[in-house]
């Protein structure tokens, strides 16, 4: 009798649950593209020469609005880069360990977050330093 072979990473997940986790990351990150894009254009439009005349307040604002804009915007392209360095791990066959030691992360965690790269005893040394 042979012997069945699964194709999964170290955390043991299986083909269909890597496709659907690739799946779902890659239609999150259509979704901040199409936000940072928005955003870029709020903060493209906001031109420098509209804001004339304005009193202080309104000029608070407006740079409090921008600031705003380009926060989110930074914010986004960061959880693009955690997606697709994701992805990339899917694709390598590394998805579910971790970065530092090496070993399985959490099914659970990683259903949660599907973007962690470390577990879950090395995240928390992480946020102690």
């Amino acid at each position: 009798m042979a012997a069945v072979t699964q194709t999964a990473t170290p955390s043991m997940w299986a083909d269909e649950e890597l496709a659907e986790v690739r799946g779902t990351l890659q239609s999150e990150i259509d979704e901040l593209n199409a936000d940072i894009h928005r955003h870029e254009s709020e903060i493209a439009s906001g031109d420098v020469t509209q804001g004339a005349g304005d009193d202080q307040a309104d000029a608070g604002a407006k740079t409090y609005e921008r600031e705003r804009e380009i926060a989110l915007t930074l914010n986004a392209r960061d959880l693009v880069a955690q997606n697709e360095r994701a992805i990339a791990r899917i694709d390598a066959g590394t998805y579910g360990v971790c970065e530092s030691c090496h070993k399985p992360i959490g099914k659970e965690r990683l259903q949660a977050f599907p973007r962690a790269t470390l577990c879950v005893k090395c995240k928390q040394k992480e946020e102690r330093r």
